[in-house]
């Protein structure tokens, strides 16, 4: 584990400087930080939630994967639209522990997905956290988002949790498989 990243960049190693843009979104708390610095190799104890966001530029065989991880507060989410242009795919993360929030995680993706610049993106629904006993399961949390209705574009749910890395290499080869398709 841990060079989740480079393993897809050598998988990539065949197109010259592909760069992708990736958009990282879900509400606070969800372990967007985390789960940008598990895919980056570097050291998940210290976290503090993002007040604007984080760019993280992994550059390697001629790839380059720009990662923008915006902070999720609900203050900042109005701003979320301004992020999104030419975007080649939305990675949204979800606490599986967070019950009580799953209606409000699932009204701010419905609304993504209705906007303009992101229209036919890829999306990669990360359920996160799945290392806590009270984790619903990844299943549980697409019915409930009504996954099912995105016909307009590929999508995957993939269950991980960014503190042990689990699960988060398996969405890293959806990406690869999906993005380099479209590119």
């Amino acid at each position: 584990m841990g060079h989740g990243l480079l393993s897809v960049m050598q998988k990539l190693r065949g197109s010259t400087e592909l760069e992708l843009r990736i958009v990282l979104l879900g509400l606070d708390n969800a372990g967007k930080t985390t789960l940008l610095k598990c895919l980056a190799s570097e050291d998940v104890s210290t976290i503090t939630p993002t007040q604007g966001f984080n760019i993280k530029s992994v550059a390697s065989h001629g790839m380059k994967l720009n990662v923008w991880d915006i902070g999720g507060q609900r203050k900042i989410r109005p701003f979320w639209k301004k992020y999104l242009e030419n975007t080649d795919l939305l990675v949204y993360v979800i606490d599986s522990t967070d019950k009580k929030r799953f209606e409000e995680t699932g009204l701010e993706l419905s609304e993504l997905i209705d906007e303009e610049n992101l229209a036919g993106v890829p999306i990669l629904i990360f359920a996160n956290k799945q290392d806590l006993g009270t984790a619903s399961p990844a299943s549980e949390i697409a019915e409930g988002l009504n996954l099912h209705t995105y016909r307009d574009r590929v999508w995957q749910i993939q269950a991980c949790s960014a503190v042990t890395g689990e699960g988060v290499q398996d969405g890293m080869n959806w990406i690869c498989n999906n993005l380099v398709k479209k590119k």
